[in-house]
């Protein structure tokens, strides 16, 4: 039995000797394998994340080169079918919704004043499934085992009868694994939210970035049980022989378009959404004054969040369906732009006679506003019926859709990255290089997506790997394909000026931007601990509102890693929770369960048989160690 330290009275260096020893995760690979640490996992997957970005980045690259020219064979048809569903697949899967979730990941839990994520062993776990994800569907493609269905995979095209071998398979259980990990990163981001906020900060005074970080998680849980059970459908089709999709024997392919769009197009809100609370949190510190409309943008927020469920049948209004039914999915389309045009309208009113500091951040969110409202645009443009068919699976659509992600989400991520970079690692990013890597992105994107409105409209399909000489498309594709060079090179000057100020940048201090939320009210880069002691909020700026001095809240223990749980709404103190140890036992149990779910690609037994070390894992991961009051 231990005994029941508390930090009252202890003086600070005391108090953080004794959580040094509580909450540092062991030296060695092991400490590496077994930390549970938000943080480190929040490094982990945003790094991760952008080595995905860089390799999709290349297949952009490859497309680009194959389309700049009528007739060329720098791809073959078998070869572009896989890198389209590479690029596409690893963008969306493995890229834009993890770095979301992987900034919610790190960033929440100081932002609400608490010392870790909720199930942090959980947290841990969802890394690694999502690591070997895309360890898979890399591997097949470099083993000529690519996807080639495309990033939506539509039946029958990727059923038993047109897609033999296990191309099709090995995409349908990177869903699983990449769905897996999303849902046990969004449950965790929830709980958090909800029950470890600090003391004093009540619903009305969260930072715009974590409402927006809750939006998502739930969007995450009430979307993502859509395609993993059609993915599921689609493999127990293939390896089983069920006819889920199969209309000879009572399926429907509608089905597929139906239960894949219902999670896809929320699934562009899971990656936009955290991007407005980005935007937010820059505007408000460069502006140095709070967002305009704080209700309002709570709630064009958690409209989005609904709204989103009621928009995936415009991408099925060539399938034939009732007209009375794309007259309600035009409306919903278009409804949606009036949250998101009151969130841009938020912007506005704060930057309006606010003098705000151009940083590199701000850059990018200049860069934003500007691109997304073109984006937002076409988006009211294709959710009518008529245009819409018209232009279908044109290059209308892949402009619109880059216009909407990267211009929507990549931007501000970008932004993001260079406003916590003194956070994540004590150090600035480099200024001249930062404004000249935002200019060449913003030159290189709208020069290369552009161009693809005028070629939709001139009638170029798009998932076409060549085009014949005498269509009027040639000089378009050449320029988009050199300006994609462009834009090529602003991120390779983002990832330079990153790696070169992790090492050389100049050190950043607690606070550099004078930011008014809690994330900056602890040492850059945080210790394990993230606060010493847990602070006391009394405002929706706390560092602007107390000039940097926060009351703290006392009573947690010193001997063992222990979270304070407040209530719901008023975030006022409930019981101390013990915080899991670090273990290995995550990384055992994500192994296991990738090892069965890649055996079950080649035979269903593998569900049976896999089975049982996932079990044995999981028997380790929850046995209790010592008594109820010291376990942990």
């Amino acid at each position: 039995m231990t005994h029941d330290r508390r930090d009252t009275g202890l003086g600070d260096l005391a108090l953080e000797a004794a959580l040094r020893r509580v909450w540092a995760a062991a030296h060695g690979l092991w400490g590496l394998l077994a930390t549970v640490d938000h943080k480190a996992i929040g490094r982990r997957y945003i790094a991760t994340a952008f080595g995905f970005l860089i390799l999709g980045g290349l297949l952009a690259l490859a497309m680009r080169w194959q389309l700049s020219h009528p007739e060329a064979r720098l791809l073959d048809p078998d070869r572009y079918n896989q890198v389209f569903t590479m690029h596409g697949s690893n963008m969306m899967f493995l890229f834009a919704v993890p770095v979301m979730e992987a900034m919610g990941v790190y960033f929440v839990p100081l932002m609400v004043g608490t010392r870790n994520i909720a199930f942090p062993r959980l947290n841990a776990f969802s890394y690694w499934v999502y690591l070997a994800g895309g360890l898979l569907l890399w591997g097949a493609f470099l083993l000529e085992m690519g996807p080639d269905v495309g990033w939506f995979a539509y039946v029958p095209l990727s059923g038993p009868q047109y897609s033999a071998g296990k191309r099709a398979d090995i995409w349908a259980q990177m869903i699983t694994f990449t769905e897996i990990s999303a849902l046990a990163v969004a449950v965790g981001l929830v709980v958090t939210v909800f029950k470890q906020r600090a003391p004093g900060m009540t619903l009305d005074r969260m930072p715009l970035f974590v409402w927006a970080m809750l939006v998502t998680a739930f969007v995450v849980i009430l979307a993502m049980p859509a395609v993993v059970t059609a993915s599921t459908a689609l493999i127990l089709d293939r390896l089983v022989g069920t006819h889920f999709f199969n209309p000879a024997e009572g399926g429907d392919v509608l089905l597929w378009q139906h239960l894949f769009w219902f999670f896809g197009h929320p699934e562009v809100y899971i990656i936009f959404i955290p991007a407005v609370g980005m935007v937010s949190t820059i505007i408000a510190t460069f502006c140095r004054r709070p967002v305009f409309g704080y209700l309002a943008m709570v709630l064009a927020l958690v409209g989005i969040g609904l709204l989103a469920f009621g928009l995936w049948v415009h991408h099925m209004f060539t399938t034939g369906l009732p007209r009375l039914g794309e007259s309600f999915f035009t409306a919903s389309s278009m409804a949606i732009a009036v949250p998101s045009g009151l969130q841009i309208f938020c912007w506005l009113a704060t930057l309006w006679g606010a003098r705000p500091r151009l940083a590199v951040p701000m850059l990018y969110v200049l860069a934003f506003l500007f691109t997304f409202v073109l984006g937002g645009m076409t988006g009211v443009m294709v959710a009518s019926v008529p245009l819409d068919t018209q232009l279908h699976d044109s290059y209308f659509v892949v402009a619109h859709f880059h216009y909407v992600l990267i211009g929507g989400a990549v931007f501000p991520l970008l932004g993001a990255i260079h406003y916590w970079f003194p956070k994540l690692t004590g150090r600035m990013m480099g200024a001249r290089p930062g404004r000249w890597e935002c200019l060449l992105v913003f030159a290189g994107f709208n020069l290369t997506f552009f161009p693809m409105h005028i070629l939709g409209l001139w009638g170029m399909p798009r998932r076409v790997y060549t085009y014949q000489p005498e269509l009027p498309w040639a000089g378009l594709n050449l320029f988009a394909s050199l300006s994609a060079v462009l834009l090529a090179a602003g991120f390779l000057l983002f990832f330079w000026n990153a790696w070169r100020s992790a090492r050389h940048g100049a050190p950043a201090g607690e606070n550099p931007w004078g930011a008014p939320t809690l994330e900056w009210a602890t040492a850059s880069p945080p210790p394990p601990w993230n606060f010493t002691r847990i602070p006391v909020v009394g405002s929706a700026s706390p560092l602007w509102d107390s000039m940097g001095e926060l009351t703290v809240a006392e009573g947690l223990r010193t001997d063992r890693r222990e979270l304070l749980v407040t209530s719901v709404m008023d975030a006022t103190p409930e019981a101390r929770e013990s915080s899991p140890q670090d273990s290995i036992w995550p990384l055992l149990a994500a192994i296991a369960t990738s090892v069965m779910l890649v055996w079950s690609i080649f035979t269903p037994w593998a569900v049976v048989w896999g089975s049982i070390p996932i079990a044995v894992t999981l028997i380790g991961w929850f046995w209790p160690r010592g008594t109820p009051e010291d376990e942990s």
